[in-house]
């Protein structure tokens, strides 16, 4: 909810927020004022990583998480922290099952030593049961129902303000974090998702597009008519952990 206020500002401060109307993602001084708002206390943005998949999609052997794979001399998960400390989010939580949680406070403890603050939150029951799920959700992959949607609710308390949703158990070194994050700023939407292109969306799932809002998704469609997918990264505002669905689509 928006609320109408008065402000005095002097005549070169409006001058330089005038300059940030471009009339195509701002459109008016208010939302030029919003968005530079936005971004100056976004310096210290918020980030939840997911890792309530099954523990089989986890596990790569007994004795071993994808989280702690070593790339280059470094683990995903120290990898995945140190690109959102990068990007300016500095609030993070994660949502995980106790092993893995464990597993990350070993590496990374409380985030001090990197100049962020991260949150732990457990997720004890993540199981994928098809029985309590909407007819029209049989058909997603667990990445998107109990596993993310319903462990996202148990954060709903710390996000109060705009938050970015990252898989953990995927790597994205080469996206843009803050490509994904001004865009969803400049186009005051409830939530964006990070799209990328794939030239077998069978494996993936499919969207459709108008303009720039998502009218379509097809999961693992038999044959695809687009080459866009979704990606494990979204923005949130703070009302999607609020919403009833299972299903984070």
């Amino acid at each position: 909810m928006k609320e109408k206020i008065s402000i005095t500002v002097d005549k070169q401060t409006l001058k330089n927020v005038d300059s940030f109307v471009d009339r195509l993602f701002i459109r008016s001084r208010s939302q030029a004022i919003e968005v530079l708002l936005k971004n100056y206390l976004d310096k210290r943005k918020t980030a939840v990583i997911i890792l309530t998949a099954s523990d089989k999609r986890l596990k790569i052997d007994e004795n071993q998480e994808v989280p702690f794979v070593k790339i280059k001399g470094m683990t995903l998960i120290e990898r995945t922290i140190k690109k959102l400390r990068k990007n300016s989010f500095r609030d993070i939580y994660i949502i995980a099952r106790k092993r893995t949680l464990e597993g990350i406070f070993a590496l990374m403890k409380g985030g001090e030593q990197y100049g962020i603050k991260i949150n732990y939150i457990e997720e004890k029951d993540s199981s994928y049961k098809s029985a309590s799920l909407k007819s029209h959700e049989k058909h997603l992959p667990e990445t998107f129902l109990t596993g993310s949607a319903t462990a996202l609710k148990l954060a709903k308390k710390e996000l109060s303000r705009p938050f970015l949703v990252i898989f953990g158990d995927v790597f994205f070194d080469h996206i843009d974090l803050n490509d994904l994050w001004d865009f969803h700023i400049k186009n005051d939407a409830i939530s964006t998702l990070c799209l990328i292109t794939y030239k077998d969306p069978s494996k993936k799932g499919e969207v459709h597009l108008k303009g720039r809002k998502i009218i379509e998704f097809k999961q693992k469609p038999k044959k695809g008519e687009s080459i866009l997918v979704c990606s494990p990264l979204l923005s949130y505002e703070p009302e999607i952990p609020t919403q009833p669905e299972n299903s984070l689509k």
